[in-house]
């Protein structure tokens, strides 16, 4: 391609997705890097017990923010992007494949935390460094190809991101005795994530037809989070140890034992 439509594509990839598909991170940092002084404090005490309970929460709980970001993002990625750039609003499809590489980077986000806590400093690097190798062999296979285009670099960047993740998250298995259950780390995320797609996008097409696109995909959006939280809270991904983890978790426990969703000491 000639030089403008270049430019043109990399600023749709450097200014537009880029800076949506890193939004997740901003939310899910405080748990990473809250992670580097907790478990260095643990491994001091030799108290991996507790260590192990708080890598295992901040993997749930970084899953729990990523997987909707990742659907959501895909699901929504014409309107939000008409949304916050209505002057121009392409890049739909470039969007919606970069947002596969959120839960990914996240995650490896949250792993690498864990690995600095532990000490083991240079595991985050070196996988990065392999996953960058391998997006640079993917970019320079796709990217000269006109039919796919700057869609080859977001491909590289899922591959590159996904590479440091499983690559952090074996040694992190070897390390530490980390609680992986597939009913509560990915069944239940899954179900609450397909809930709340089906249910936003539903109400987002109705609202189309008497709102105007910004204010049906605003009001979407943010029905969005309601339903995927109400969604978690009925399928009970957190244990009663777990809320109390979160702030305010001992009086989030009490109002959902309440409402009869937990069950009372009298009643465990």
């Amino acid at each position: 391609m000639d030089e403008g439509a270049a430019k043109i594509q990399y600023g749709i990839l450097s200014g537009k997705v880029d800076t949506l598909t890193s939004l997740p991170l901003s939310f899910n940092i405080a748990f990473a890097t809250a992670l580097v002084p907790a478990l260095s404090y643990a491994r001091a005490k030799n108290d991996m017990t507790t260590a192990n309970k708080r890598v295992s929460f901040s993997i749930l709980v970084t899953i729990l923010i990523g997987l909707p970001c990742t659907v959501g993002m895909y699901i929504f990625a014409e309107p939000i992007l008409k949304l916050l750039f209505p002057a121009q609003s392409s890049g739909t499809v470039l969007l919606q494949i970069s947002a596969l590489a959120i839960i990914f980077t996240v995650l490896a986000q949250t792993i690498n935390g864990a690995l600095q806590g532990l000490g083991k400093v240079m595991v985050p690097a070196i996988a990065f460094a392999i996953g960058v190798v391998a997006k640079f062999i993917i970019n320079v296979i796709l990217v000269p190809i006109p039919e796919i285009g700057v869609i080859g670099a977001a491909i590289g960047t899922i591959a590159c991101n996904m590479i440091a993740c499983i690559i952090g998250f074996i040694v992190l298995k070897k390390n530490m005795t980390i609680e992986f259950k597939i009913s509560k780390y990915i069944i239940k995320p899954i179900i609450a994530t397909f809930i709340m797609s089906i249910c936003s996008y539903a109400i987002y097409i109705i609202l189309l037809k008497i709102l105007s696109l910004k204010i049906a995909a605003i009001i979407a959006i943010c029905l969005a989070m309601v339903i995927y939280a109400l969604a978690i809270v009925s399928l009970k991904v957190f244990t009663k140890e777990e809320i109390y983890m979160i702030p305010y978790g001992q009086k989030i426990h009490g109002i959902l034992t309440k409402m009869g969703i937990y069950k009372t000491e009298n009643q465990a």
